[in-house]
């Protein structure tokens, strides 16, 4: 269904746009304000209601006196009024319907938060057509009569519901009695609790009721993943989930401050260009960080719930809750950043398995059905970034001169077979590297059931029942950004065997030794053969591992054991684990 007959400039400016026909929610608001109606509409966020009720109040600003031109009158008073619960929504706002009144000669001014009242004052008192603003700030330049509501024609409440979860109440409803009776009032809310109908009874006349039910299905564009991890991986899963979906921009939702603070320090020690939105930030800092996420500079940003509503970003595409969200509401808002306006978008939880239970009521409740998996491995974005530099755009792209002149040379002293691999190795070291995660499996075993009894280190008969252990050596060093975090999730994977079975790990410059105890060495060594990249290699060591190295050798491992090391200490590594050892821990000794 085509657009109805609109004013001549505005249609201009969606006919530049690309607006060929209506979303639902355009539709039906266009088709209601039609009959001058005020509206409580329940339509989720990215459903293109901002559009819809920019058009449903044009012919209220462009009055008959426009003649054929069907331009604005010259600016003064406002003629009408937007309210929005966060300062990046009502930019966002201002943003969308400045490009929609410019043929008219629309100016739409923004009162946020954060911004220099002054200036925004004087920007009033010049004259405008639309004021976009935050409730605090709104009513604050009416209470020192900066913000002239007498010509209102229209007022809008965008996100409603948020408004009054936020605490705004008060200001929208001393903002709403300052304005005309007669105006219009347009009620935009995703859910519609008796709070925002109590308010639409008290503010609005006889209001017309949408539910659009095209948005009863608002997960369409969303496709949602449930990922199974290990709690202390979640850092290294949300970085595969970035390197896996390689998306222009993505969202990473933490519940705190502090967990925003730390994961974008992770993420930019990793390599990603990451910016950070949560409260503490300045509206400067803000800007700066959607500016950078807009143009480019920056693909991940990394925030809170509250730092993120109303952040529209067009190419984002994947959104990560590192953290669950705390209900389905949050859920919802969180996703809602993504398959915007008929665009496609991935929503990620990290479900650990002590919180399964809990994340599938919030399914239930939000009615999405995830596809559950584990976490993608570093042999999985291995294989996708070969599958992406075959298919990047500089293999399709013919050479010019002096690059077939540079590759002359290069094959004068290199055989095809080095040069590829080194142009391999020179694509790999721009991206951030894989982590080795485990998956967490569907579940734990049911109580009571246990397919092992757990390992004991002060139980003598568990340990002699383990054997004796054989010590590896591994291609991954201090270089590699080893570390027991990384290599333990590796080593049981790929071969096969628990934690348990591991014991001491001991991390030099250019390699890494560890102990596998029992008899499972032997099935060990075969399974990590088998399995995963073949670049990452062991080697079962005879004898003793570097009897040398276990003194306190200056030039080995930080944390062994030094000359001055104590009986107990020097026949705890000859003996096993000591009675306090924990398996799987990089203690630098056995």
């Amino acid at each position: 269904m085509p657009f109805p007959i609109l004013p001549a400039p505005l249609a201009r400016a969606l006919s530049e746009r690309g607006y060929a026909d209506p979303t639902p929610v355009q539709a039906a608001v266009l088709e209601a304000a039609a009959g001058a109606r005020d509206l409580l509409v329940s339509a989720q966020t990215g459903s293109g209601k901002t559009v819809a009720y920019g058009l449903a109040m044009a012919n209220m600003l462009i009055g008959p006196e426009a003649g054929e031109a069907e331009m604005l009158p010259p600016p003064g008073r406002p003629l009408a009024l937007v309210i929005a619960p966060t300062r990046e929504l009502a930019l966002q706002v201002q943003r969308e319907l400045l490009w929609l009144y410019a043929p008219a000669g629309g100016r739409v001014t923004a009162c946020v938060g954060g911004m220099d009242p002054r200036r925004e004052a004087r920007m009033l008192a010049d004259g405008t057509h639309i004021v976009v603003g935050t409730p605090g700030r709104l009513r604050d330049h009416l209470e020192r009569r900066n913000l002239d509501p007498t010509g209102l024609r229209a007022v809008v409440l965008d996100e409603a519901d948020e408004m009054l979860d936020l605490g705004f109440r008060e200001d929208i409803e001393f903002i709403l009695s300052a304005t005309p009776p007669e105006r219009a009032t347009y009620l935009f809310s995703a859910t519609l609790p008796k709070a925002i109908e109590a308010l639409a009874e008290r503010y609005q006349r006889n209001a017309l009721r949408l539910a659009i039910k095209g948005e009863s299905k608002g997960h369409a564009d969303i496709a949602y993943r449930a990922v199974r991890i290990m709690p202390r991986e979640t850092e290294h899963v949300v970085l595969n989930l970035l390197r896996e979906a390689d998306a222009p921009t993505a969202i990473v939702f933490c519940n705190t401050r502090n967990a925003v603070r730390h994961l974008q320090a992770s993420l930019t020690e990793r390599g990603f260009s990451v910016v950070a939105l949560s409260g503490e930030l300045g509206q400067g800092e803000r800007n700066a960080a959607l500016q950078a996420l807009r143009d480019g500079r920056a693909r991940v940003c990394v925030a809170t719930d509250v730092a993120a509503r109303g952040i529209d970003l067009p190419s984002l595409s994947l959104v990560i809750h590192a953290d669950l969200p705390h209900d389905a509401e949050v859920l919802q808002h969180r996703s809602g950043r993504t398959g915007r306006a008929g665009r496609k978008g991935t929503s990620v939880l990290l479900i650990p398995n002590s919180r399964r239970r809990r994340a599938e009521q919030m399914f239930a409740i939000a009615k999405v059905s995830p596809d559950w998996s584990g976490p993608p491995s570093a042999d999985d974005i291995r294989k996708l970034d070969g599958e992406r530099m075959l298919s990047d755009p500089l293999f399709s792209e013919p050479p010019a001169e002096e690059d077939v002149a540079l590759a002359g040379a290069l094959l004068a002293g290199k055989t095809p077979e080095e040069l590829a691999a080194l142009l391999a190795r020179v694509y790999r070291t721009r991206l951030p590297a894989p982590e080795e995660v485990s998956d967490p499996g569907e579940g734990r075993a049911p109580r009571g059931v246990s397919e092992r009894p757990p390992y004991d280190p002060m139980n003598p008969e568990q340990i002699a029942a383990l054997g004796p252990a054989v010590w590896f050596r591994l291609n991954l060093g201090r270089r590699d950004n080893a570390d027991p975090r990384r290599l333990l999730p590796m080593l049981t994977r790929r071969g096969g065997i628990g934690r348990q079975e591991i014991g001491a790990i001991r991390i030099f410059d250019r390699e890494t030794k560890f102990e596998i105890r029992g008899n499972a060495a032997a099935r060990f060594a075969e399974a990590f053969a088998r399995n995963g990249s073949p670049e990452i290699q062991v080697e079962a060591l005879a004898g003793d591992a570097a009897p040398a190295e276990r003194k306190g050798n200056p030039g080995g491992p930080k944390g062994f054991a030094s000359p001055r090391a104590g009986k107990h200490q020097r026949h705890a590594e000859r003996s096993g684990p000591r009675p306090d050892h924990k398996p799987g821990r990089n203690t630098g000794r056995s």
